[in-house]
């Protein structure tokens, strides 16, 4: 079984969702000894956004020479997603929606054709069967009902990119209020690791 674990955070060790990114890892990996694991810090190696030569590309036409090295990362990429049976992110809430550095690898992995088509009834996802754990953190409270649940595009955008492409059952382990105050950082962030350290193994 193959697990691909990405995190997005540029905060480092500082990270809440890198913590509980790594305790969910830490969850699934002693229950599956076995468990083959790759890693991808989207900070330390970013993928380039998307371009106009890159997406004539994608569509057949001849590709420059120095288009190669993006071309071959979003091969690897894709590869690295299509193998997975299990998918943990790390999603941080930069500006009430994805980092720039998760988006530029959504960008990558939703490929038509790989992970999603459009047939005669419209687009039917091609990933599913894959489970998918996301550990989200945010600095306010954006849950349904709060104030500010209008501006929540982080939770709300991967459900819809992850369900087009045929996953419908993503599970969210989330941190809420980490920019409060310490007292709120300390317990979100406790009560998103006694989460992920319970998570079901199966």
């Amino acid at each position: 079984m193959k697990l691909l674990h990405i995190d997005s955070s540029v905060l480092g060790p500082h990270s809440v969702s890198r913590q509980v990114s790594a305790a969910i890892v830490d969850r699934l990996r002693q229950a599956t000894p076995q468990l083959d694991i790759v890693y991808r810090d989207l900070t330390q190696t970013p993928l380039a956004h998307l371009s106009g030569p890159h997406l004539a590309a994608a569509q057949g036409a001849p590709a420059p020479a120095e288009l190669g090295p993006d071309l071959a990362a979003s091969a690897a990429v894709l590869n690295e997603f299509l193998d997975a049976d299990i998918v943990v992110i790390g999603a941080p809430m930069y500006n009430f929606t994805i980092p720039s550095q998760l988006k530029a690898w959504i960008d990558r992995v939703m490929a038509a054709g790989k992970t999603f088509k459009y047939g005669a009834n419209g687009p039917e996802g091609l990933a599913g069967g894959k489970r998918v754990i996301v550990a989200i953190s945010r600095g306010g409270y954006y849950g349904a009902g709060t104030p500010a649940a209008a501006l929540e595009h982080l939770e709300t955008y991967l459900r819809g990119v992850l369900a087009f492409m045929g996953i419908t059952n993503p599970e969210f382990i989330i941190a809420d209020g980490i920019q409060v105050g310490p007292e709120h950082r300390e317990k979100s962030l406790a009560n998103a690791l006694h989460a992920a350290t319970t998570l079901h193994a199966a």
